[in-house]
């Protein structure tokens, strides 16, 4: 295993991978951050941005010193407001892919350039890391989340009438079509699920693909049993809602 990833890290320096920006919004993560920009960089990808959402620590100073650029919010946005803060400045800055991953350690480069290279590849225009894919998951989430994790996938494949098996993964890799469409459209509160409605009406060529994910490295997850009973009563309405919506209307720069 060891030897398969330091091989991948030398094949992918090989390769140029300017025109990526690796996205990692964060909120107290000054625990997990340095590591996790540290791995993204030596995977090969020289542009990291952390956005700080809001944070109380000293998330922001940790990322800086190991070589990220970071965009400090003022105010705790949730992580709607952060990703679409990132979008907005790829797009602004001419890149063409976006690779998003979480801030806690949970996603390895490794298997982030998985996605890349099926956006890169122009299969898809947006590749999502699953933690569910069939038959090959190992990964054990926590009962309550587990019931809200397959009520959304569910829900997803309902309405878009395409298999959906991870709605609330935090890793994926973007061209430029895509994040720009979601960088003027992101939603807000918990936008995974809701994203993927965006996804289908918008028409972009989505994908999962199985992935391994890990522990949080370090800290507690924000989200508690009675949290995640709320989450699924909000995230339910906000996707129907969704799905009843018109698509957005897209400039001919974004076709």
């Amino acid at each position: 295993m060891e030897q398969s990833a330091v091989f991948l890290k030398a094949f992918v320096w090989q390769d140029d991978l300017s025109n990526v920006l690796a996205v990692i919004p964060a909120y107290n993560e000054e625990r997990n951050i340095a590591n996790v920009v540290r791995d993204v960089r030596e995977g090969g990808l020289p542009n990291v941005l952390v956005v700080d959402d809001g944070s109380v620590d000293n998330t922001a100073a940790q990322a800086r010193a190991a070589g990220a650029y970071v965009l400090s919010l003022t105010y705790n946005l949730g992580i709607g407001g952060a990703v679409q803060a990132a979008l907005k400045f790829a797009v602004e800055m001419g890149f063409a892919y976006v690779l998003r991953l979480d801030g806690d350690g949970q996603h390895k480069v490794e298997e982030a350039h998985k996605l890349l290279q099926m956006v890169r590849a122009d299969k898809f225009d947006v590749a999502i890391g699953s933690r569910f894919f069939p038959g090959q998951h190992t990964y054990k989430p926590p009962l309550s989340r587990a019931v809200g994790i397959r009520w959304f996938a569910a829900m997803t494949s309902l309405l878009t009438r395409r298999p959906a098996y991870d709605t609330t993964s935090g890793m994926m890799a973007l061209n430029r079509r895509a994040f720009t469409i979601l960088a003027n459209n992101f939603p807000q509160d918990y936008p995974e699920v809701e994203s993927r409605i965006l996804m289908y009406k918008t028409r972009l060529r989505v994908t999962e693909v199985p992935v391994v994910m890990h522990p949080r490295a370090a800290g507690e997850s924000s989200i508690t049993p009675w949290h995640s009973v709320y989450y699924m009563f909000k995230v339910s309405l906000a996707t129907v809602l969704a799905a009843m919506r018109q698509a957005p209307r897209q400039s001919a720069g974004e076709i």
